[in-house]
């Protein structure tokens, strides 16, 4: 195990009545200075005893789970005080307001996304200058050539139609999170689920785009998933139960006063239910529906099975179907899903004839589809891509064929380090397929592809502004230039980025048990000091999810400081067998993977061995909070955002939001093996008694229904009541009281938040006084 400290000699350890912490070398950053600082809260304890599979424990904060406790509410008033306080004096009081300017100075006033074409209409998103949230608007499109152009101007074609203003809605409630947002195939309605609290009980609510009055608006709470039959009259929409697992499918009837009419139920709490339209609107899945004909029940897709999934577009006839059902009569073995097909019949939905394997080292992730071409979303080698076959595919053959065999486009992409996210893609008769591509070095390009001529177009690029070191300066002006170098890549098949600037490379860790974990490492070439910078480390690890490693323009107040920033893409994410691998009783591999990926960092140099930080949010935050108990000397300091961390007393209680639904990634605590694996790592049932923590920042909501809001405190008080007493003042709580899981999400801020964040890490190493350079 590495030390990021010598130990003292054994006559001091024997008689030493100093935080060990605080015994650091000269060379070392000094801790940060809690002095000053107002007392520590101190939470009550009331007696409770939690039972399970014959074993009993006492947890004295179990009365936190009351949020309408007058002491809980003092408590959190009091660690907020607390908080502002410890990264208030950061800087000599201004680091964090310095931070934020500095972040609020690289985005742009105002932001706007490029058109969208479909149907008739442009869709854009814009942000108004100054404002923190978008404008969702539209305008007719020209019909082209000078003669268009010229009606266009002599008529109302350019002016702009506001759909929907999200910053008109925060204004009225104080917070505005939209959820599903959905135009109907004839473009008359506006459809789309809104959260004013934080707590992600959405309403639903229709717009009729030709009276601007919401003609429709259900007292349920709790909505999720939006469909639109074909005919555009019917709405068809999901609804929770008190668990938050959406099990209802109601189907609404535009103007007309009849309440929506329930056409499915899922009985299972094991399972939850999404609906969506294929891409032409003929069909909706949840089943199979005709969409023209929604009231006329449902088609099994296949018999259910546990684990096998479908995800079904609609082309000519066919039913295209991406599933990982176990191949029948055939020798051949897939990983993960494969595509098939069927024709879009009732009495021939079991005859399916498979279309395509994804090959070696590849997984099909998602798919999309069009008139003429069918898109499909790729892992290979754990990286993502995107290719395009044509259709209709012509199968004559009696075996399953190869991706290969299609004659797939992949989408040229900068580097294998992108982070690629699919445009809206709405028009099903486009042969145009828009993409945001991204990495840590990149700024968010929109490209489109055209899949017919197997062309590409940079369409817009991320602004950056306001970069005064000398830098980043040179930085900015290599930004534009990237457009330009990559919309010449058919002649010099080169792509232009910032690594000339910023060093961002992926390498292999070797985990606990021999298996490699991927980790990105991204820092400034010249301010990064090998041996002596600091660090942070990101993790996540849950629910097949990838680690975002997109461009953030935030990043730069650490990188021009000699922050390195590393990715570790640990087992419990990615594609299904990455994803397995840290599931249930796995677990244990992402929390091992996350600390073998800080040992590297520290062992090659990349931190100073008493730098490094970490990070992570929701299960982010288990899996730092358990690495944290594992090794209490492996960070300095840590981030656990809106932190799953009381994962042992959540899971034994079915009655909370998506614990039954958790079942299948963290196991079900029913079943002992699954139990004793979860109770193994739990970071607030793992606390190691008189040690020497390091400084953490835990974040919460108060409004949060993914994670309990008690969590979070529950774990501070019980640092603060077992660990170190000396450490522990550095262990902070700061909850957001209006908020939900996922923040106040505004453009601005978030700048305020993020410095927070940073100006808490560099305050806990004692780096508070380090400008960029």
């Amino acid at each position: 195990m590495l030390h990021r400290r010598h130990p003292l000699p054994a006559l001091l350890r024997l008689f030493s009545t100093t935080c060990r912490r605080r015994s650091r070398l000269p060379s070392q950053p000094h801790p940060p200075n809690t002095d000053t600082l107002p007392p520590r809260p101190v939470a009550k304890k009331v007696p409770f005893t939690v039972s399970a599979h014959g074993r009993s424990w006492s947890d004295p904060y179990h009365w936190m789970r009351d949020t309408s406790d007058p002491d809980f509410a003092a408590l959190l008033a009091a660690e907020n005080a607390y908080a502002d306080a410890f990264v208030g004096a950061a800087g000599g009081g201004g680091l964090r307001a310095r931070l934020a300017a500095e972040m609020r100075a690289r985005l742009a006033p105002s932001a706007v996304s490029p058109p969208q074409p479909w149907g008739p209409w442009s869709y854009y998103q814009y942000v108004p200058n100054g404002m923190e949230y978008p404008v969702l608007s539209r305008k007719l499109r020209s019909s082209g050539g000078l003669a268009g152009r010229f009606l266009s101007y002599l008529s109302d074609w350019e002016k702009e139609e506001v759909l929907l203003d999200w910053n008109e809605i925060a204004e009225k409630f104080g917070y505005v999170h939209i959820g599903s947002c959905r135009i109907s195939p004839n473009h008359r309605f506006l459809a789309y689920t809104l959260d004013t609290s934080g707590g992600e009980l959405f309403s639903l609510e229709v717009k009729d785009l030709q009276s601007k009055h919401v003609i429709f608006s259900p007292p349920d709470k709790g909505i999720v998933s939006l469909a639109w039959a074909h005919d555009s009259e019917n709405l068809l929409y999901t609804v929770c139960d008190e668990t938050l697992r959406p099990n209802q499918v109601f189907c609404k009837k535009m103007q007309s006063d009849e309440a929506g009419l329930l056409v499915f139920m899922e009985d299972d709490v094991n399972c939850c239910v999404d609906i969506t339209s294929t891409k032409d609107f003929k069909y909706i899945t949840v089943y199979v529906m005709e969409s023209g004909n929604v009231r006329e029940g449902l088609w099994p897709v296949q018999k259910r099975t546990n684990k096998v999934q479908y995800f079904l577009e609609h082309h000519n006839g066919f039913f295209y179907i991406l599933t990982n059902a176990p191949l029948k009569d055939t020798e051949t073995a897939v990983e993960g899903y494969y595509l098939a097909r069927c024709r879009a019949e009732k009495s021939l939905m079991d005859k399916w004839q498979v279309v395509a394997l994804p090959g070696p080292d590849c997984t099909f992730q998602d798919m999309d589809i069009f008139h003429e071409h069918l898109v499909l979303f790729l892992q290979k080698d754990g990286l993502p891509l995107f290719c395009s076959i044509d259709l209709p595919v012509q199968i004559d053959f009696q075996e399953p064929k190869e991706l290969g065999d299609f004659a797939p486009w992949f989408f040229p992409i900068p580097s294998n380090l992108c982070s690629i996210l699919p445009g809206p893609n709405n028009d099903f008769m486009s042969s145009t397929f828009r993409l945001v591509v991204s990495s840590p070095v990149i700024p968010d390009l929109t490209v489109d592809y055209d899949m017919r001529k197997k062309t590409f177009t940079i369409v817009d690029q991320e602004e950056v502004t306001g970069l005064c070191s000398s830098i980043y300066t040179v930085g900015q002006s290599n930004v534009s230039s990237i457009q330009q170098n990559l919309q010449l890549i058919e002649d010099s098949q080169s792509w232009s980025d910032l690594s000339k600037l910023l060093s961002c490379e992926r390498v292999q860790v070797v985990s606990h048990d021999g298996v490699s974990i991927p980790l990105v490492i991204l820092y400034s070439r010249e301010a990064h000091i090998h041996g002596e910078s600091p660090g942070i480390l990101y993790g996540y690890g849950a629910y097949g999810e990838d680690l975002d490693k997109s461009w953030c323009s935030d990043r730069l107040s650490l990188l021009a400081r000699g922050w390195v920033l590393a990715f570790a893409d640990v087992r419990g994410g990615g594609d299904p067998s990455w994803h397995i691998a840290g599931t249930k009783i796995n677990k244990i591999n992402s929390i091992q993977d996350f600390a073998a990926c800080g040992m590297h960092l520290i062992k090659e140099g990349f931190v100073h061995e008493s730098r490094l930080c970490a990070m992570g949010s929701s299960a982010g935050g288990l899996l730092v909070g358990a690495v944290v108990n594992m090794l209490p000397n492996l960070f300095s300091a840590a981030v656990l955002k809106v932190p799953f961390l009381d994962i042992c007393n959540t899971m034994l209680d079915p009655t909370l939001p998506l614990t039954i639904l958790d079942y299948e990634e963290f196991g079900d605590p029913n079943i002992p093996v699954e139990f004793d694996a979860i109770r193994s790592y739990s970071p607030y049932d793992n606390l190691s008694p008189g040690k020497c923590y390091p400084s953490i920042l835990v974040t919460a909501s108060f409004n949060d229904t993914r994670v309990g809001v008690w969590e979070a405190a529950k774990w501070v008080s019980k640092v603060r009541d077992v660990t170190c007493p000396s450490c522990s003042k550095s262990v902070v709580l700061k909850t957001n009281m209006q908020s939900g899981h996922f923040g106040e999400g505004g453009r601005f801020m978030r700048c305020e938040e993020t410095a927070f964040e940073y100006a808490f890490l560099m305050k806990a190493l004692g780096m508070d006084d380090m400008s960029a350079k």
